[in-house]
């Protein structure tokens, strides 16, 4: 891969990795919720995942939903529900410092992370995005250095945000507080699908 081309992908994946989207608002939530070093398996989860994923849309995944448009429409109800299902788990979570007896509130394991990819909106659009425009070559090998590059950018930024959950949580000590925050957290994360949704 040329330099210019790695260094724009680069670029783009940082840039799109790092602003606010369902992964790392619910990586912020998760890091308030339950600490950075509960949230890391969901990290990690997300940065394999999502290469992964990005991997096998530029194999040639990606043009099965240029023929075949209901499967776009099909995609879109299960992300939506999807991610309506988690919010209310997000808004309705509480500190594991309550021990609530019975309470099954924890963190997203690594596989749940990977799989949350394939319904994420904005990692279709990104993966998609990341394979038509900065792909040097229609090759496998184009196709997996893409998602390694993605990889490189994508698990440095989303540590950020596990960070800043991680920081709130004196803050959010508080029941009152930390309910409010879920719900916040919770908003946005819904709020986060408009733009990807009627791009």
């Amino acid at each position: 891969m040329e330099y210019g081309i790695l260094l724009a992908l680069m670029t783009y994946g940082f840039a799109t990795s790092v602003t606010p989207g369902p992964n790392n608002l619910m990586l912020l939530a998760s890091g308030a919720n339950f600490g950075f070093k509960r949230t890391i398996p969901h990290l990690l989860g997300i940065g394999v995942g999502f290469s992964f994923m990005v991997m096998i849309i530029g194999m040639g995944l990606a043009p099965l939903f240029e023929t075949m448009p209901a499967l776009r429409i099909i995609l879109t109800v299960l992300s939506v529900s999807y991610m309506i299902y988690l919010a209310w788990k997000i808004a309705t979570s509480s500190s594991p410092s309550k021990k609530k007896t019975g309470s099954n509130s924890k963190p997203f394991s690594f596989l749940q992370a990977a799989a949350f990819q394939w319904v994420n909106p904005k990692a279709w659009f990104m993966a998609i995005t990341a394979q038509t425009a900065y792909r040097a070559e229609e090759t496998i090998s184009a196709a997996i250095i893409v998602g390694l590059v993605y990889f490189s950018v994508n698990v440095p930024s989303m540590v950020i945000w596990a960070w800043l959950g991680q920081g709130l949580r004196r803050f959010l000590s508080d029941p009152m507080r930390l309910n409010v925050f879920n719900w916040i957290m919770a908003t946005l994360l819904i709020a986060s699908l408009i733009p990807i949704l009627f791009h």
